[in-house]
């Protein structure tokens, strides 16, 4: 039993409310002739297929599960099917820039896109999953005769890329990689090596894969200095299959949908991609991307968790509540709904999914802004803002995803551990996300080491004025002043903290790598304070609307219950002064 509706109210809400994006678009050269009725179409569009299409696929392809056999891969039923519904549908080309057949919508949609497939099918999301990020690598980096070649092919879905980054011994430490590039005399190279856990290595949704492939020439400096990007066809210009070839798939906890292929490159023909050496700098302009996208999956996870939690509790009788709504009678069992411990956790999944939303879509748009606005300083200050939001989104939102696809588990009972009720697919399938991509703990550490302390904190600065603005406005409104205040003073501590941190950094280089997880989590925090006061603003006033009156509920409820977690936040920040011993080996 599985139950999901596209949130499209709230979609709208955040788009055309909460960011005002029509109004920015107005200024964008490039969506100009873009509207809020307009992307409202795309959205209805695209929730139709995320329900009708994927959300039908969703438990029997867990089921199902892929096969492997001869080196070849087959998805469970209708995962082709739905492939060539997704490209029939020009969903693969959303994003992409007109020249290149796209679409040339703007990131924030895509980012509405994926929510919804991520909400409906996680597995199946996985293969197109980072083609976007892989036609921005090769629209960077790649020759003009390799964009002629393969552009248009990602744009139009005719082939998919996947990223081939881990080995055996070089998990999240690419600089301990061995796969090895040697120059040929036809111009490109030739690619030896294995890699592990490449999501979508092999499968039968298109004819072609796109390998992009991390390896080291024989010249390279020794660790992450010498990696260089590779582009490595299945199928050759000239129809041969190249050297390359899938030893098997993984057995995993969850996507089991997802083939995640272990390769084997034998002599395999390949292309630079960007610098000799310079491979980690292609492959950031598609990991800044995957990075969002994953942050995206936590999201899904959690829409998903919130509405069927929603839906069991107001259906599920159990007990005599203490108290009841207005004008409800006593029964005998009243609806699981109405119990204390229930409405807290329900209030929870609601409160954070929908603040996750807000952040997640702003990222999206500040991408946009970066990309597509006219003036050039405000274009650096999206831009550095997106990369300062990124790992947050990563991380924070990945956390959540899992922890609150467990707490709506909490609400089915024994009945949320049986695969009859799909919570239990949902908090299998979100696990991954907090592992790859960069683990989480990594994505705190460049939040913290590379995006605050790197650059001085100028960034973090920023996006707090940026908080502390939206504090002022809201802090003449009578509903919102209390919130106004509080979400000041906890910009005020953040940044003390962040300071301290930047002062101990000197006498303790591994203080800032003790506290960056409760740092990413305090600035979650904060930044969801942010989301919900303006929320709240917007809401006020208009309270005999059901929708408003919910959104100032669930501020009223995150600023009560959930934004004390950065008191606890704060504290292990300050506790991080401690060192922490080795264990004995």
């Amino acid at each position: 039993m599985w139950h999901y509706q596209a949130p499209l109210r709230d979609m709208r809400f955040v788009i055309e409310e909460w960011l005002a994006a029509p109004a920015d678009w107005q200024g964008m050269p490039a969506f100009e002739s873009l509207d809020g009725e307009l992307a409202a179409q795309v959205i209805e569009e695209a929730a139709r297929f995320a329900s009708g299409v994927l959300a039908p696929l969703n438990a029997p392809g867990d089921r199902q599960g892929c096969r492997f056999e001869n080196g070849r891969v087959t998805t469970p039923d209708g995962f082709p099917a739905a492939y060539r519904a997704f490209v029939e549908g020009g969903w693969a080309a959303l994003a992409c820039a007109p020249e290149d057949g796209g679409q040339g919508l703007p990131q924030l949609l895509n980012a509405a896109l994926l929510e919804m497939i991520y909400s409906t099918n996680h597995a199946w999301a996985m293969y197109p999953g980072i083609a976007h990020g892989a036609y921005e690598c090769l629209r960077t980096h790649g020759t003009p005769e390799l964009r002629e070649r393969y552009l248009e092919a990602i744009v139009s879905g005719e082939i998919l890329p996947t990223m081939c980054l881990t080995e055996p011994q070089a998990g999240s430490d690419v600089g301990l990689l061995r796969s090895r590039a040697e120059p040929a005399a036809d111009g490109g190279y030739r690619l030896t090596g294995s890699k592990l856990f490449a999501s979508g290595g092999e499968h039968d949704l298109t004819g072609n894969i796109l390998h992009l492939v991390l390896a080291r020439l024989p010249d390279a400096p020794p660790g992450s200095r010498g990696i260089s990007l590779f582009l490595v066809p299945k199928l050759l210009p000239d129809g041969r299959h190249n050297a390359v070839r899938c030893d098997g798939i993984e057995h995993k906890l969850g996507i089991r949908g997802s083939a995640t292929c272990t390769l084997s490159f034998e002599q395999a023909e390949g292309w630079l991609l960007g610098e000799p050496h310079k491979g980690l700098a292609a492959m950031f302009v598609m990991m800044s991307s995957a990075r969002l996208h994953v942050g995206l999956q936590g999201l899904g996870h959690a829409e998903a968790a919130w509405q069927n939690a929603a839906q069991y509790a107001a259906e599920r009788r159990q007990m005599r509540a203490v108290r009841r709504p207005q004008g409800r009678p006593e029964a005998p069992a009243d609806p699981i709904h109405y119990h204390p411990a229930m409405r807290r956790v329900l209030l929870e999944l609601r409160t954070l999914t929908e603040g996750m939303r807000a952040l997640g879509y702003w990222t999206a748009h500040l991408l946009d802004r970066a990309e597509q606005g006219a003036d050039p300083a405000l274009r650096a200050q999206a831009q550095g803002r997106a990369m300062l939001l990124t790992p947050l989104v990563k991380a924070f939102f990945t956390e959540q995803g899992f922890r609150l696809a467990s707490a709506a588990l909490q609400v089915f009972g024994g009945y949320g551990y049986v695969q009859e009720y799909a919570i239990e697919q949902t908090l299998r399938d979100s696990r991954i996300a907090m592992i790859y991509e960069g683990s989480n703990e990594i994505q705190a550490n460049d939040l913290l080491l590379r995006k605050v302390l790197g650059d001085g904190g100028a960034v973090l600065r920023d996006l707090l004025e940026e908080f502390r603005a939206e504090a002022e406005v809201a802090a003449i409104c009578p509903d919102c002043a209390a919130f106004a205040a509080t979400l000041a003073h906890y910009c005020d501590r953040l940044t003390t903290a962040a300071e301290g941190l930047a002062a101990a950094t000197t006498q303790d280089p591994e203080r800032p790598y003790r506290a960056a997880g409760d740092f990413l989590r305090l600035l979650g925090l904060v930044a969801l304070a942010f989301a919900w006061l303006r929320s709240a603003r917007l809401a006020a006033g208009r309270g005999g609307d059901p929708f408003y009156a919910g959104k100032l509920e669930s501020a009223a409820f995150f600023f009560a219950y959930l934004l004390p977690e950065a008191d606890h936040r704060l504290a292990l920040i300050e506790a991080s002064r401690q060192p922490l011993p080795f264990l004995p080996e």
